[in-house]
Order: C-alpha cells, then structure tokens, then sequence
C-alpha cells in the first residue's frame, strides 16, 4: 500500500504516545470532560459548561415564601488548541532509523509541554485566591495559608493541587530536609528536592512558571458607588435574542492618582471582605480579585475588568444570595491595595473541579494520499500522526498534531501564592 507506515515506524509511534502520555503531569490532576466532535464543529468549537451549584436553607417548617428558583451559571469553553510539529525528513536521511525516533521524541516533549503550560497560563493568570507572601518559600506556613483561604471560602477539601517554581519548590524542600524529627521525608526532600502533599495538597514542581511584574507605589480607589454584580444564567438582547452569560468578570470604574494598573494585577478593596461561599460567613479576610482586562484607560480615570466579579446582594435578588461572595458592596473612594508589589513567579494552586480540559479530535482522511495514524491517551488527548512523500524531492513530511481546551470553571476554587513580596 502507498504511503503505509513500516513496522519500525508504528513502534516509534507507539513509544512517543507512551512518552506523550507520562509527559501530560498537570494534566492529571485537573477535570477532563470530552466533548461530541459533530457537536463542536457546529457551535464554533464552544461549549458551556456549569458552574457548581450553591444552595440556600432557611429555618422553621414553613417554607411557604421560600420556594426560589435556582440560576444555574455556566462558562463558555472552547477547543482553542491547535498544536502541531511538523518535519521533514530526505531519503538519505530515513537510512538512519534513528533519526525519525529523536524527531518524534522531540514532537511528543513539545506537544506535552504545550499542553501542560495552557493548562498552567489558566491556572496562574485566571485563579483569584491569592497568597501574598512577605518572605521566601520556606514550607508548611506557606502552603497553610493557600489551605486556609480556600477552607474561608467554602472550596472542597480534597483533589487540591499545587504547582510551584523550581526555585520556590527547592526552597520548600530546604525546609523539610532540616526537620530532622520526622522520618522519611527529610531524607526524600534532601535527595531528591521532593516535597510531596503538604497541608492537603499535593505538590508538583514546574521547570517553567509565570512571572507576575510588581504593581506598587500606586494611588488607586473605587470610582462610584454601588458598583455590585448581579448573577445571571442569560441575557436578552434587544432582538429578543437570549444567550448565556459568563459571570465570572465585572467591569469596575476606578480612579488611579499616577501610573497605570495591569492585566494580571491582584487586588483586595478596603470594607469588602470575603465570605464562605456556602454559610456566607464572614471569614474576616478582605477578598482578593485579579483584573482580566483593561476596558478603557489604564492610568487616571478608567475602567478595568476583574474577576471575580463582586457579589455583595446589594440587589437582593434569588441569585445574588445563592452566589453571594463578599461582605459588603465598595464605598465609592475605597482604597484599592495591590498584593503583586514585588516581580516575582506566580505559583498556582486549585481544586480539581475548578479546571477543565476538553481534549478534541481531528477528522483527517486515512484515503487522501497520506498515511495517517492516531491513538488516545488515559486523558481522552488524541495525537494525530501523518506521513506524506514527495515525489519531486524525495523528502517525507511528517506531522504530529492534537487539539484541545482548556477551562478555568471557578476562578474562586483556584488561586496563586506570591513570595517575596514588601
């Protein structure tokens, strides 16, 4: 048959899936949901998916009056991967058998880092719980603090993951091989710079991390009053025209004294503390927030996009007390305080449910001249792999291709851990 792989080729293919699939670390340890290929392709490769649930209870016998409607809210996901290695190889070049074995080592290694490091860019630039640390990494305490703010506020306490930079990890790892008291991981932590779970997370390190640019010295305040959110499940459109709302941004009006704030930037707000999503407590911390966009103006007067948006039943509806977040609504002139004020690595951590990836699949023909395999990893990611020959050159194109998403669902069960900030 033309263009049909060898057997040499189909164990290289195999190895590198096998390869891929131990690669896929972070992978693991987030949701996966698949998807319907026919169903994608004709929603524009988006998909809504919900967000937990978060139930009201009242007392007394009589529940006459209490009778609610429950808002379910959703956020939009979208297969919005498309990675691929491709590579040539010459005729001369395939008497060296070897040759397309590190090749296709190469590819798997790059698409499991593409994979892991979409999966960390949402993790780190869209969790809102954020730990500011004013030393470095040094172990348990830092690690406590990440458990605290996420036990405050309701998250679950099981499947929680932590991935730190090398640096920060290591520094974690000092720490444990000093305690001389305990058996076993002292040892572990001094050979082998391993960690492990700490205060209910499981650790991981990243030989790459985001970087997070201080946002200090600045003036920043609350522009206007009664700046609140109103959880919705739809809006209507002037048409009449109703369509899904992602809840998890709010638009916020602020006034900046001198320089400019950032995407990335993390904030608290004077008044407005955090409460636990389920009792509604106040925890007695204020609330942290990220700004997601900046909508219009960076310096001066402006308005920015942060998440999560502020839920404080200022309108009292049925859906602002089901997902009701903060204490209190901002008083116009309230002190914006920011927490990244020195450079330094974003460490994310996350509750399982809170991250989603929907691996995709590609329909490509087994009977249009190339010769085509593909195989599935544990977590539902496909790989893609093609051979073509030119005739005219004599050289083999080879590509290996996957296509997937990823989704942050709840920005409130995931956050990030700054060190070494003033």
């Amino acid at each position: 048959m033309a263009n049909a792989f060898s057997k040499e080729e189909r164990v290289a293919f195999e190895d590198i899936l096998e390869g891929f699939n131990d690669a896929l670390v972070l992978s693991r340890n987030v949701a996966v949901y698949n998807t319907d290929s026919a169903m994608m392709e004709r929603t524009n490769n988006v998909i809504w998916r919900p967000q937990p649930y978060v139930a009201q209870s009242f007392d007394g016998t009589d529940m006459t009056s209490n009778f609610k409607d429950f808002t379910q809210l959703s956020v939009p996901a979208t297969l919005g991967f498309n990675k691929s290695v491709p590579w040539v190889l010459t005729a001369t070049e395939l008497r060296d058998t070897l040759q397309e074995g590190r090749l296709g080592d190469s590819a798997k290694q790059k698409l499991a880092s593409d994979i892991n490091l979409a999966i960390m860019n949402v993790a780190a630039n869209q969790g809102t719980l954020v730990v500011k640390r004013t030393t470095a990494a040094s172990g348990f305490d830092d690690v406590a603090q990440a458990e605290a703010i996420m036990n405050e506020q309701g998250v679950q306490g099981f499947d929680r993951y932590m991935a730190l930079s090398t640096r920060d990890y290591n520094g974690m790892a000092s720490n444990l091989a000093g305690r001389q008291t305990l058996q076993g991981k002292p040892l572990t932590a001094y050979e082998k710079a391993y960690v492990g779970m700490v205060a209910s997370f499981d650790t991981y390190k990243l030989d790459y991390a985001n970087r997070l640019t201080a946002r200090a010295g600045l003036t920043v305040t609350v522009n206007g009053a009664n700046q609140y959110y109103t959880p919705k499940a739809t809006s209507t459109a002037g048409s009449g025209e109703t369509a899904n709302v992602d809840n998890r941004y709010q638009n916020l009006t602020i006034a900046v004294g001198s320089g400019t704030v950032k995407v990335g930037d993390a904030f608290t707000i004077a008044g407005v503390n955090a409460v636990h999503q389920i009792t509604k407590g106040d925890t007695g911390q204020l609330k942290t927030f990220r700004i997601t966009a900046i909508v219009s103006g960076a310096g001066g007067s402006g308005v920015v996009q942060i998440s999560p948006p502020i839920i404080s039943g200022g309108g009292t509806t049925d859906a602002e007390l089901q997902y009701k977040n903060v204490t209190a609504t901002p008083a116009n002139g309230a002190a914006i305080t920011f927490l990244n004020t020195v450079s330094a690595e974003v460490n994310p951590f996350w509750q399982k449910d809170a991250l989603e990836i929907l691996p995709g699949r590609y329909a490509v023909p087994s009977d249009a001249g190339a010769a085509v395999m593909r195989a599935t990893t544990d977590q539902g990611f496909e790989l893609v792999m093609q051979k073509q020959y030119d005739i005219n050159t004599m050289k083999t194109k080879y590509r290996l291709d996957t296509l997937f998403g990823v989704v942050n669902k709840q920005p409130q069960m995931s956050g990030i851990i700054l060190f070494n900030q003033t």
